[in-house]
Order: structure tokens, then C-alpha cells, then sequence
């Protein structure tokens, strides 16, 4: 007997009418059945000038499946909005809090981690940095 897809029709469909611009995200194998429960981004993917991430906030890239946040400091951060608990994409961003259309789990932006359940396990944190003037995010190190 194949084993069972743990990504819906509607989920698969989404994903494929969704550019993700070199981000390849898998969000659906639990951890105890040796995979991971957080996506894993495949490529770097370049997200727009620098500027548009202010100090203490956020911006969400939709079609990269990506958030990034900025400390006081002006350090970054990125992390994967594909949702920890069914795998859906994340569309919404209130101030520096991510919420899942699909079951309402919140999600800090800053730190990726979960803010309000059915979500338990924290956002995939992704490599970013500066380039040029430019953000781009990819694969953690």
C-alpha cells in the first residue's frame, strides 16, 4: 500500500500556482517519521532592496514564502512561512506577527517562534544577508 500524502489537493494546488522563485518548500513530514516538520528552502532568492525592511519590523515576501525582520541593531532575520502545523502558506503579517490563513496559528516574525497553537514547532529559520544593498535569503548554513 503507497504511503499516504500528508499535503492536501488544495495544498499541492496552492504550492503550484505560486512562484517561489527558487525557494522549493516541503512542510509535511513529522519528525517522528524521519523527515523534518519545517520546510527547507533549495536556493538563494534575492527579495528586494534592503531598505524596505525597517529597524524593529517586518516584511513578508508572499511569493517567496518568506519573512524577514530586522533588529534594532539592523541585523536580519528570515524565516520560511510555510506553517508548522498543516503546511499552508502564511498571507498575513500584523505588525511582527505571522498568521496562518488555514487554522489561525501566530508566529513571531522576529524569532520565528510559535505564538498561539495548533502550531508547536517554530518557522524554518533561513540564511539572509545584505548583498549589495539587496536582501537575500536561501538554505540555512
Amino acid at each position: 500500500m503507497p504511503a499516504r500524502s500528508c499535503a492536501s489537493r488544495r495544498t499541492v494546488l496552492r504550492g503550484a500556482a505560486a512562484p517561489v522563485a527558487g525557494l522549493a518548500l516541503a512542510a509535511c513530514s513529522s519528525p517522528d517519521e524521519g523527515g523534518s516538520s519545517s520546510s527547507a528552502a533549495l536556493e538563494s532568492v534575492d527579495l528586494g532592496k534592503e531598505s524596505e525592511v525597517a529597524k524593529g519590523g517586518a516584511k513578508l515576501y508572499r511569493d517567496h514564502n518568506v519573512v524577514v525582520s530586522r533588529d534594532q541593531d539592523g541585523g536580519l532575520k528570515a524565516y520560511s512561512t510555510i506553517c508548522t502545523h498543516a503546511g499552508c502558506p502564511i498571507n498575513k503579517l500584523e505588525g511582527t506577527t505571522l498568521i496562518c490563513p488555514c487554522h489561525g496559528s501566530r508566529f513571531d516574525a522576529v524569532t520565528g517562534k510559535v505564538v498561539a497553537a495548533p502550531a508547536t514547532e517554530p518557522l524554518t529559520e533561513l540564511a539572509v544577508k545584505a548583498d549589495d544593498g539587496r536582501i537575500v535569503a536561501g538554505p540555512a548554513n
